[in-house]
């Protein structure tokens, strides 16, 4: 059947053409299409090195001569390229995403044959956002970018420390020093121990710390050991290895440590931590670099390390609860917090501060305080402290009807109200009756105020208290533990 003119082009493609013959003239049709609407093209040879590079390629990517790049590794001037895992493989890589500087390319990337099939190269095209089609991808990517970018940010936030030094409120004797000596303790990059009661601030003043030291633009990592399971600390403290575990996830997270890098980890409670752990937490003190569970590496990290704990830790080293290395190894700056009951004349500009907040968060007006509530609030111990303190304010704020809050008001709210004239009055000694005690609950009582009173005019400090009370220090902390203390 003869070939009608019309089914015949300038190349000579004729309806029923040889395979052959098809890709001999399509080809280069092919390849020059691609080349003009590409934003780039380059080739390379079987050992990954420019052969080629169009104009707009070079343009594109800042060579003024594209005759200068010939023969260079394809790395060398693109760091991001894949070229070479294509001719290392013999396998496309139809549409990816290839970053260079600021800018996101899309490209393809194709094998080179020759006519018996043996891989002599690769080809690249930079598709870029000229293809339409790929629009939607781009905007789709974008949007991720967006995302993720946000989400970073408000990470980067969340472990942003918030407290200054400042922060701690008071003008005390007691607070001065505390807040001077952890002004200190910010210039210094050592491990810090801040030991004092339960709701005295050691966080706040872990995060003015931090804030204020040369980490100031790095992580603020807290984490409480005492809130964690006892078979979940490694694994939060040190990370996992991928399937570490029955359960495990199957790919590898970090831990609190590794989230700390470049800032400081706070490691609240520290006297919790079980026992097998602290040779691991005490390695990673003296080494800086962390062995995740279930792993064989190591991570070399740069962390500062600021532990808090209310309990003795001395005494638990001598119980045989804590190891003595990793106690030397903390109380590198020891810190201590006064009570509430140490710096009662703070009282008035906390309580101050602490109404604002509560109102500010409520939404509602500050309440004042009424001179006799001031005093009645003055009376109290505070065996939780500030944080006591803030708990009261809070349930007055909301059920309160008087403003100013007075004693009366006040005094139902408290769980065991002091009368005021503790304020005023000394402790004495109860009048003699005729009741005669047994000797040795007489002498277990004295010994037991002799011991408040030397820890007291040491400012809690045992090895002085013992030596103020002319016993060992072995001895004063067996005591203690007879005494309840």
């Amino acid at each position: 059947m003869p070939i009608a003119s019309e089914d015949l082009d300038q190349n000579g493609l004729v309806i029923g053409v040889s395979p052959e013959r098809f890709r001999e003239v399509a080809m280069p049709l092919l390849f020059d299409h691609l080349n003009a609407q590409c934003e780039g093209t380059i080739a390379v040879n079987r050992q990954a090195r420019i052969v080629w590079i169009n104009d707009k390629y070079a343009e594109k990517v800042g060579i003024h001569d594209p005759r200068s790049v010939l023969g260079k590794e394809i790395e060398e001037v693109l760091p991001a390229s894949r070229l070479r895992e294509v001719v290392q493989n013999g396998q496309p890589s139809m549409l990816d995403l290839m970053a260079f500087g600021d800018e996101h390319f899309v490209v393809t990337r194709i094998p080179l044959r020759d006519a018996d099939g043996t891989l002599v190269g690769a080809l690249g095209f930079v598709l870029f956002d000229r293809a339409r089609h790929l629009q939607p991808v781009m905007a789709k990517y974008n949007q991720l970018q967006t995302q993720l970018a946000a989400t970073q940010r408000e990470l980067a936030r969340a472990r942003r420390a918030r407290y200054t030094i400042a922060g701690f409120i008071g003008a005390s004797a007691a607070a001065s020093e505390v807040k001077r000596q952890a002004r200190r303790a910010a210039q210094l990059d050592a491990t810090v121990l801040l030991r004092g009661e339960t709701g005295t601030g050691k966080e706040l003043l872990a995060q003015g710390i931090h804030n204020l030291s040369l980490r100031a633009n790095g992580p603020f990592v807290a984490v409480n050991v005492a809130a964690i399971p006892e078979s979940l600390v490694e694994a939060e403290l040190f990370g996992t290895a991928p399937g570490a575990f029955t359960g495990a996830d199957k790919r590898a997270r970090a831990g609190k440590f590794e989230l700390a890098d470049g800032g400081t980890l706070f490691l609240d409670e520290i006297g919790d931590l079980p026992l097998p752990l602290q040779a691991k937490l005490l390695r990673v003190l003296q080494e800086q670099e962390v062995e995740p569970l279930g792993s064989n590496q190591v991570k070399a990290l740069n962390v500062r390390v600021i532990a808090a704990t209310h309990v003795d830790l001395e005494a638990k080293v001598a119980a045989g609860q804590f190891r003595e290395d990793l106690y030397y190894r903390l109380n590198v700056l020891a810190l201590r917090l006064p009570p509430l009951r140490e710096r009662r004349e703070d009282l008035p500009a906390l309580f101050e501060h602490l109404l604002d907040d509560i109102a500010s968060r409520s939404g509602q007006s500050p309440l004042e305080l009424a001179e006799d509530g001031l005093q009645l609030l003055q009376a109290q111990p505070w065996p939780g402290n500030v944080r006591e303190l803030r708990n009261l304010l809070e349930r007055a704020q909301m059920l309160s009807d008087s403003d100013p809050l007075g004693a009366d008001a006040l005094r139902t709210l408290l769980v065991d109200p002091q009368p005021t004239s503790t304020l005023d009055t000394a402790p004495v000694p109860a009048p003699a009756t005729g009741e005669v005690r047994p000797l040795a609950d007489s002498l277990a009582a004295a010994e037991r105020q002799a011991i408040l009173a030397a820890l007291a005019a040491c400012n809690g400090n045992r090895t002085r208290a013992a030596e103020r009370l002319g016993i060992a220090r072995a001895s004063l902390y067996n005591k203690l533990q007879v005494h309840g203390l």
